[in-house]
């Protein structure tokens, strides 16, 4: 049964966002999405109606969330291409911020990433940094959500590392490869992000799994499980970087970002703080090997290239 309650979900039709969607819709909530591609196939029909960001037109960004109980926020970029750039990403979100200040939603929960700092030097980081300084002194309730590395079903890089591991003889790590991660299921990140939403507090959350791994050690592991033959080398990261454009162009994608490659080898992500996701990687890994990896998976053609 529907609750009175509004909820807006930026980029339900994405990865993280249709998660989070789906878990309140089960709650039987209300649904809009704010999304750059209002003419994609909509999973949810009728269920859920789809509004453009308008973040040119913050006016009617404001009118569009006006009702809005919770704001669940995932917009982001992975990498700058062409015009979309992380200057942009950070201005476009501060004015959704405004725009839900003004339009007088109660509480914004926000997904962020772990290590987010504006002191930052790498650029992934610390936009999202000053993403979370802003929304500290925004006025408005929040849950900022911080995962580490998600994985799921529709993943890119745990499915993109498969899909290498099959297709070429050698796979590239990065240095030493000693450096760790802690994976997260994308359903425990919607879990936290809901269960988030209600409370009056104001939190900060790290969205971490059970199990943390060295890089080499989670190559390896989903290396056996496929049953992958590749021989992992390690190389520099300026050489990895290398070889990483050679086979963007190949597949016609990023396949790796330079801030990637230096948030892994600094170790940001893995928290020190208790995990608060409950699946494992290695189970999760052993019920999907099989498909995990058999095609490639662009983040060009899911979120970019759609723009165009």
């Amino acid at each position: 049964m529907e609750t009175g309650e509004l909820n807006a979900v930026t980029g339900a039709f994405g990865y993280t966002g249709k998660y989070i969607t789906r878990r309140l819709l089960a709650l039987g909530k209300r649904v809009i999405t704010l999304t750059g591609h209002p003419g994609r196939q909509n999973p949810f029909g009728a269920q859920v109606r789809a509004f453009p960001f308008n973040f040119e037109r913050p006016g009617e960004l404001a009118k569009t969330l006006r009702g809005v109980t919770t704001l669940f926020n995932t917009y982001w970029v992975r990498f700058p291409y062409g015009e979309t750039t992380y200057e942009r990403a950070v201005e476009n979100t501060l004015t959704l911020l405004r725009a839900a200040r003004e339009a007088g939603v109660r509480r914004i929960v926000h997904i962020s990433i772990t290590s987010a700092s504006e002191d930052s030097p790498f650029p992934y980081f610390k936009g999202k940094g000053r993403l979370e300084k802003a929304i500290h002194s925004s006025g408005l309730s929040y849950a900022i959500i911080r995962p580490t590395v998600i994985f799921g079903a529709e993943d890119i890089l745990v499915n993109n590392i498969a899909w290498l591991l099959r297709k070429f003889p050698v796979f590239a790590v990065p240095g030493t490869g000693d450096y760790r991660l802690q994976p997260v299921f994308v359903e425990d990140v919607a879990e936290l992000a809901v269960e988030a939403a209600p409370k009056e507090e104001n939190v900060v959350i790290d969205a971490v799994g059970p199990e943390v791994y060295t890089y080499n050690e989670l190559v390896r592991l989903i290396a056996r499980r496929i049953g992958s033959r590749a021989r992992i080398v390690h190389l520099p990261p300026s050489a990895v970087l290398l070889l990483g454009k050679v086979i963007s162009r190949l597949v016609k994608d990023v396949v790796i970002t330079p801030d990637e490659i230096a948030g892994l080898t600094a170790n940001l992500l893995v928290s020190k703080n208790p995990p608060t996701g409950r699946t494992l990687f290695s189970q999760w890994l052993d019920r999907h090997a099989e498909s995990l990896g058999k095609r490639y998976a662009s983040e060009l053609d899911r979120h970019y290239r759609l723009l165009e």
